[in-house]
């Protein structure tokens, strides 16, 4: 079909489009949810959030060591897991965490500790959480899916071992069923986390980070990633994206679970970012059972609108498969049209015209919540960075979050998606597939960059290794161009460098040059760039107390200031453009001071997006409309009389500067930036900013004096209840003026109801304060570093999230915001029980055995090894069958007593307890039963007698035994 002319598909699809009209099976199908509406009740795909009430245990819980035959036998049977993965594991005591969940952000950083982790020790930690799956998901496909775990990961699932993982940033999926249970049966998750190794030179957080999700599919259905669009204009050459018609291939990747062959109809339509229908296209096909297919099918485009950072459409995609007539799985998204062609002439073409990329590069930690970073916060980073004039993001040095990319499609944030690894190892290949499957469909990445800043990238068995993973891309995506980012040794043969498609240069000014008049058909990308440092708010330095002034006029030797690294680029346009190191601050690699300080300097943002000289400065370059800032303020007391330095940011030719209404200086403006060294009066600062004889902007700053209340400003004023949808909230000392005061420094407490505080943060990169709340979530404390700080706060949707802030000596600030419900459905914890499961069952005896027996040590074959869920036939010959259960209460049990509750019981039976007839169950049909547990603290004995002579048929435990409150 790619072959097939525009006229063709365009005719084509209007006969498809008609048909689908006339067909009610097919019309049913395509009268799909309006976009971003979850999926129709009659759908049987489920994705259910497992965040809330998961038990955390801070440290390792060694498992026994394996002293005698009867435990190594054990512990090498399936289910029979011991310490924290063992589905009667003590969790009563643990504490009760909501996902995500960055454990490491809670330790106290220790100059003993890794410095590139900040100084926070990482370590291991457990988490356990049960669940209930309905009984109609025993059918199909079953995922638990972990999106990622810093860093290695072993998970069991009712006392099964169930998956290893390494790499915190590429998703977990384990095929439920095999492990599952159902109905009123729980299920035991347990994750044992190990954080002591690492994949990055900075601070990479620790635990269950992302969110974890409950994945439900018919056994028809599209497998996972398994819906491709590869979206492009039928003309040919630059001009095609703007000037023609468009088609939409897709590709779904479907299976078939169930045991018979199942006759398939794909259909799919495509909606105009202003709802309007402009395509449709249905497949058929058969897919046999236990098999897999792939249905293929075109939608035809005429003229559409495209996807830019300047204009972010995004149409809807929505595909539904019937089997056998019946609606079986759906899946929608959102998809952008638009090309992208590196050009070793032109830099970068969007849509077929020069596009530099204006990127910062981005680890994925912020202030208050270490890596654990609620979707919001994706939206507020990105919606920062467009805010400074910034068209890209460079996912340095890893795999994204998938909500990090909706946004970038939503907000025209163009994305060069990194890998970690540069490796040909079957698990660091999985990664680079699971990124590139992740993103691909989505109009926001642009490249993929293989790795970043290897040694062996001038080797062989460097280019070996990439020879292997560009072909590994390419399977995957054949559309997107493949980058990596290197920092010298370019021209030394063999060269990872001769096998990408955009050469990326990290620093490299020197010798860039020297490359593209060497390889003049190459194309060249600044990967990363800048490195300058500084302190937000400072306006001078002070090494001693690790202040770096904030006037972009410091750099490591590398690097280069904002000013300077971007017209390098700018006078260069062969570039692509280029990502400036870094966007924001991030914890670890504090260059260039050590303990205490334990976040970097680089950010033209801090860790909490606060607005840096470098913000402003690049707003100026980056920006086509007259943009001017005076920075850092205008407020120095003490200092009147005395010359203070002065740094207005602006694209104008020229600024002025006046105070009280007089012009006090004028400077040229020079790659964004005019410096001035006024001496200091207060009073209202004013700047304007001339091009060709007239004002252009202007921009006021009055001195602010002293501070006599808090202020919150929250982000936005409407929050939904869920903990994905947190709202930054800026905290803020005002003068009796309302004027914010940048220089106050105060403590402050919160509070909150209606919602949590998930943390809170400064910027400061020497901040020595938790950055944590109290152990509910509802209060806090921190300090104003340079005038601000801020809280994250989430609403749980019992009313009104109300925000409070005091202050010693200052008047309390107050904000409220409005509570809509909660959008994304979760599967509820089960209420903490021990599972008793570890049975034993004696030899069917003609004679009634004697109940409350301890088996011989080393044992493995006189007594079964059973679990209940199952029941057996009874033997006439041999009608006494005896099942015996040796078990510790769990502590708060073994204190004031509790229940032990059987689901089902088929049969006559009777109940003992530690050698005591405790009940006896007359009737032989199944039926729950419970039986108090005095207190008691060691061992305990449970015994079920089956009497079969009157009533022949089936006995047994028929349903989950377990022991609560």
């Amino acid at each position: 079909m790619l072959s097939a002319s525009r006229r063709t598909i365009l005719a084509s699809t209007a006969a498809m489009a008609a048909a689908l009209a006339r067909s009610p099976i097919v019309a049913q199908a395509l009268a799909a949810p309006a976009a971003g509406a979850p999926p129709q009740p009659d759908s049987p795909r489920r994705r259910l959030s497992l965040e809330a009430d998961w038990r955390f245990h801070a440290g390792d819980i060694p498992f026994a060591p394996l002293l005698d035959h009867e435990a190594a036998y054990a512990h090498a049977k399936a289910g029979n897991a011991t310490g924290g993965a063992a589905e009667d594991c003590d969790d009563g005591d643990w504490a009760m965490v909501t996902l995500p969940h960055d454990f490491a952000l809670g330790q106290a950083p220790d100059p003993a500790a890794n410095p590139d982790q900040a100084y926070r020790p990482r370590g291991i930690a457990w988490y356990r959480r049960g669940v209930l799956l309905d009984p109609a998901w025993r059918e199909g496909a079953l995922d638990l899916v972990f999106d990622g775990i810093a860093t290695n990961a072993t998970v069991w699932i009712n006392g099964t071992l169930a998956a290893r993982h390494f790499g915190g940033y590429t998703p977990l999926v384990i095929d439920l069923l095999p492990f599952a249970r159902f109905g009123e049966e729980p299920n035991t998750i347990a994750v044992r986390v190990d954080a002591q190794d690492s994949e990055g030179w900075w601070y990479e957080g620790a635990g269950l980070y992302r969110h974890v999700w409950i994945e439900r599919r018919a056994p028809v259905h599209i497998v996972r990633h398994g819906l491709v669009a590869r979206p492009h204009p039928l003309g040919q050459g630059d001009n095609a994206a703007t000037s023609g018609d468009w088609a939409v291939p897709l590709t779904l990747d479907l299976a078939n679970s169930g045991a018979a062959d199942a006759a398939i109809t794909v259909a799919a339509r495509l909606t105009a970012p202003d709802g309007t229908a402009v395509a449709a296209a249905q497949a058929a096909l058969t897919l046999p059972a236990q098999g897999q297919a792939q249905a293929a099918l075109t939608l035809a485009v005429p003229r559409p609108r495209l996807w830019s950072p300047a204009d972010p459409a995004l149409y809807r995609l929505e595909a539904r498969v019937l089997a056998n007539g019946v609606l079986a799985d759906q899946e929608s998204g959102a998809l952008g049209l638009r090309t992208v062609r590196f050009d070793a002439d032109r830099g970068m073409l969007l849509n077929g015209e020069p596009c530099p990329i204006k990127g910062v590069c981005a680890h994925q930690d912020h202030a208050g919540v270490g890596v654990a970073v609620p979707d919001s916060l994706w939206d507020y980073r990105l919606r920062r960075i467009r805010e400074m004039g910034g068209n890209a993001l460079r996912t340095a040095h890893h795999a994204p979050a998938p909500e990090l990319l909706e946004a970038a499609d939503r907000l025209g944030v163009m994305i060069l998606a990194e890998n970690r690894t540069l490796s040909a190892a079957p698990d660091t290949l999985d990664a680079l597939a699971a990124l590139v499957r992740l993103g691909r469909n989505h109009a926001s990445v642009i490249a993929w960059s293989l790795c970043n800043e290897e040694s062996i990238q001038a080797s062989g068995i460097g280019v070996a290794m990439v020879t292997r993973m560009k072909a590994l891309v390419r399977t995957l995506d054949p559309t997107r161009a493949v980058t990596a980012a290197l920092n010298g040794a370019m021209e030394a043969e063999p060269n990872i460098a001769d096998m990408l498609d955009v050469v990326g240069f990290n620093y490299g000014r020197g010798s860039i040059d020297a490359y593209h008049a060497a390889h003049p058909t190459r194309p060249l990308l600044s990967s990363e760039d800048t490195s300058a440092l500084m302190t937000r708010g400072a306006a001078t330095g002070d090494a001693a107390r690790h202040v770096i002034a904030d006037d972009d006029m410091t750099a490591v030797p590398w690097g280069q200031t904002n000013s300077a690294a971007w017209a390098f680029i700018a006078q260069r346009p062969w570039l692509a453009g280029g990502f400036l190191w870094t966007g924001f601050d991030y914890r670890g690699e504090a260059t260039p001071f050590g303990w205490p300080s334990t976040s970097s300097f680089f950010g033209a943002m801090d860790l909490c997006g606060f607005a840096k000289s470098g913000f402003h400065i690049r707003h100026a370059l980056w920006s086509a409309t007259p943009v001017i800032a005076i920075w850092p303020h205008w407020t120095f007391p003490g200092s009147e009389g005395r010359a203070v330095p002065i740094l207005v940011a602006s694209n104008a030719d020229l600024v002025s500067l006046h105070l009280g209404g007089q012009e006090i200086a004028r400077a040229p403006v020079r790659d964004g930036v005019a410096r001035f060294t006024p001496v200091y009066a207060p009073g209202r600062l004013l700047a304007q900013g001339w091009r060709d004889g007239r004002v252009v902007a202007s921009a006021t700053c009055v001195t602010a004096g002293a501070p006599v209340a808090l202020r919150l400003v929250p982000d936005r004023l409407r929050i939904r209840a869920e903990r994905r949808d947190a709202v930054p909230v800026t905290v803020m000392a005002v003068d009796d003026a309302g004027q914010s005061v940048p220089v106050a420094q105060h403590g402050f407490a919160l509070h909150v109801e209606g919602g949590q505080i998930l943390g809170l943060g400064n910027g400061d990169p020497n901040l020595a304060l938790p950055e944590t709340p109290a152990a509910d979530g509802r209060s806090g404390a921190m300090a104003l570093f340079n005038g601000l700080a801020q809280a994250i706060v989430c609403a749980d949707g019992s009313g009104p999230l109300h925000l409070v802030a005091t202050a010693a000596g200052l008047a309390p600030a107050r904000c409220v915001l409005r509570v809509d419900p909660a959008t994304v459905a979760a599967l509820p914890a089960v209420p903490p029980a021990q599972p008793l499961t570890e049975w034993r069952q004696a030899p069917a005896s003609a004679q009634r055995p004697v109940p409350g027996q301890r088996l011989g040590d080393g044992d493995m074959n006189s007594w079964a090894w059973t679990k209940p869920g199952a029941t057996q036939p009874t033997d006439p010959a041999a009608p006494w069958v005896l099942l015996h259960l040796a078990f510790t209460p769990r502590r708060a049990v073994a204190a004031k007593g509790g229940t032990v509750r059987f689901a089902s019981v088929v049969g006559r039976a009777e109940i003992w307890l530690d050698g005591v007839r405790v009940a006896l169950k007359a009737d032989p049909a199944p039926a729950p039963l419970a039986i108090p547990l005095p207190p008691g603290s060691g061992e305990r004995l449970l015994d079920v007698l089956f009497d079969n002579r009157v009533t022949p048929g089936r006995c047994g435990l028929a349903g989950m035994v377990s022991l609560g409150a």
